[in-house]
């Protein structure tokens, strides 16, 4: 995927949380072989965070990592001027770190529901935010892309909090593609079901990966190739790119990790 339709004449940098495992590593390694450079924010997984950033390095030449506990607003507030201040510069932010507890409304507290959403939905509002206010300061354009989940569209009570809390960033999606239009773009990635966990067997994956309409759900490759195409294609805002083999048009009585 070309960064052309950012600026022609330097390397793009992007923040993406989440990225030191799983999806949003991915999704690093993806724009690090594109031409972006990496800022890869991690919580707790040091040794992960410090792999991902040394193959970012390796392919695209610049990459540093970033710590910051996403629920916690000093720290969100800090962490993109940290970006700015390593490499002088930040064109877009991948939200991609996720909080994922299991909880029903059986088990609904208030406790869990702020837990998910000060993780998963305010710390990309503020990150979106001061994405702007650093672009609206060089006066230049970028993009945020939200990850999602194609639960959305195809609901169960299962991970009740993590739901709501994603429900409240897929409004935050449409809400901040008005408000800081034209200078960023907001788009929203939801994937189906991409990558196994401890919940699930490898045979259980495999069964469950393949029912959708297409035969198979996502692949971290398919995210991550979306979430490029997002960034860089300049008429797309305020909408959500579902990337998950057609898994939203089923209906699922349970999350998968519960099936």
């Amino acid at each position: 995927m070309s960064t052309q339709s950012l600026n022609p004449d330097r390397q793009p940098t992007v923040l993406i949380t989440g990225a030191a495992k799983r999806l949003g590593r991915e999704i690093a390694l993806h724009l690090a072989t594109a031409g972006w450079r990496v800022a890869v924010h991690y919580r707790d997984s040091v040794d992960e965070a410090r792999k991902t950033v040394a193959d970012c390095t390796r392919l695209a030449g610049a990459s540093t990592a970033f710590r910051a506990n996403l629920a916690n607003e000093t720290a969100v507030r800090h962490l993109l001027p940290s970006v700015v201040e390593e490499f002088g510069y930040v064109d877009a932010l991948v939200n991609s770190a996720s909080t994922f507890e299991h909880d029903t409304v059986a088990t609904f507290s208030f406790a869990a529901l702020e837990k998910h959403i000060r993780s998963n939905a305010g710390a990309a509002v503020l990150l979106s935010q001061a994405l702007h206010e650093h672009l609206a300061s060089r006066d230049a354009r970028g993009a945020v892309v939200n990850l999602l989940d194609q639960k959305l569209w195809n609901p169960n009570p299962d991970f009740l909090s993590y739901t709501l809390s994603k429900a409240a960033l897929e409004s935050a999606n449409t809400l901040l593609a008005m408000e800081l239009a034209p200078r960023v773009r907001v788009v929203g990635v939801a994937p189906g079901l991409t990558l196994t966990s401890h919940m699930l067997s490898p045979e259980k994956f495999d069964t469950l990966h393949k029912l959708a309409p297409l035969g198979h759900s996502s692949t971290a490759a398919d995210v991550a190739a979306t979430v490029a195409f997002a960034l860089t294609n300049n008429s797309i805002t305020g909408t959500t790119l579902l990337v998950d083999g057609g898994q939203h048009l089923m209906k699922f009585e349970r999350d998968f990790s519960l099936m």
